[in-house]
């Protein structure tokens, strides 16, 4: 079957599957602090009537992929090569049964690595569960490690509970850890030291994030972005990492050491130090729109291919068309403004 390779001839073999929009936490740069609407589906978990209220409202219609969808589109596109998923959200372990559906997705033949992306505050009562199921990595996004920012900056939630399940994670065995911090200039860009402290003690692996321009909170300003080499001028001395010695993965991050540490550092930095020839991912939305890039607008309507009753040809038209669509490069770097105007936790970030 013909490989998925796109126009500037990167193969395509990473999915970033988004299962819901919804969220327990309204970080600044992700979420406004209410008004934000979500999209219907399944009730969702107990705990995250602790978060935001507005929004959630049980739907038996609903407008979100079932687990039954997800599963059939995931096994065409392991079909045509992608061999690897990350499972986000919003925030993913608030869908009802996500566990079930990582089982589900583990036994489809051809797919070699299965992770997910969480704000934590729900992982030490799955971690267990979802080990069992097939997870194979974690990625806990923690941007302070102060408990009074942590409310700040998120809003809701608990940075005790996002430990927990940290420890949780590594003590079941999940391999690696990683951290997903984002860095703002100005209000938690002091930690930057804090972080990096963390991998001498701990086996985790945090990831500098710059901030990006997506979204409709107004929070990205000149101001409040930092520059992937700055952050790395404020880690102190670091060693580098060849790919061989880094942590399992498939993004985009360069990694590094502190002298004797356990963990590692690495940075993203979308804007400063751009890596789209390297970009080798789709992402699916939680309501079935596939995209080519975070930062596109292009992308196509899976749901009515996926809700048919024929085969699976259109889905996979659909598919080789998305590849067929990506661009060169993202423009967040353009200084036309903002380039995707929807919330990061309905794109999959």
């Amino acid at each position: 079957m013909r490989p998925l390779i796109d126009s500037f001839g990167r193969k395509i073999d990473y999915l970033r599957l988004s299962v819901t929009d919804r969220c327990n936490l309204r970080c600044v740069y992700c979420l406004p602090a209410d008004g934000a609407p979500f999209l219907r589906g399944p009730q969702v978990l107990g705990a995250l009537r602790r978060g935001p209220a507005d929004g959630f409202v049980d739907s038996r219609s609903g407008d979100i992929l079932t687990d039954e969808e997800i599963v059939r589109v995931v096994s065409v596109a392991v079909r045509l090569g992608i061999n690897k998923i990350r499972i986000t959200g919003g925030e993913p372990l608030v869908r009802p049964g996500i566990v079930s559906l990582v089982g589900r997705l583990a036994q489809i033949p051809g797919l070699e690595d299965i992770s997910i992306s969480t704000n934590g505050t729900l992982l030490s009562k799955l971690a267990l569960d979802l080990y069992r199921a097939g997870l194979n990595r974690i990625n806990v996004s923690v941007d302070t490690l102060k408990p009074e920012r942590f409310r700040t900056i998120a809003r809701f939630g608990d940075l005790g509970e996002v430990l927990e399940g940290i420890r949780a994670a590594l003590e079941i065995g999940f391999s690696p850890v990683k951290i997903n911090a984002v860095v703002m200039n100005g209000i938690n860009s002091e930690e930057i030291p804090d972080f990096v402290s963390w991998t001498r003690r701990w086996p985790v692996h945090v990831r500098f994030i710059e901030l990006m321009p997506i979204g409709e909170t107004g929070f990205f300003s000149p101001e409040h972005w930092l520059p992937q080499p700055e952050i790395r001028a404020r880690c102190g001395e670091l060693e580098p990492l060849s790919r061989e010695d880094s942590p399992r993965g498939f993004g985009p991050a360069v990694y590094f050491r502190s002298p004797g540490a356990l963990g590692t550092v690495g940075f993203i930095g979308a804007l400063s130090c751009n890596f789209c020839s390297r970009c080798n991912r789709l992402r699916l939305t939680s309501r079935g729109r596939l995209l080519p890039c975070l930062a596109s607008e292009m992308g196509e309507d899976l749901t009515p291919a996926l809700r048919s009753r024929g085969n699976e040809d259109g889905i996979e038209e659909i598919i080789r068309r998305v590849v067929d669509m990506k661009p060169e490069r993202h423009q967040m770097d353009s200084g036309n403004g903002k380039v995707r105007e929807a919330f990061m936790c309905a794109l999959g970030g």
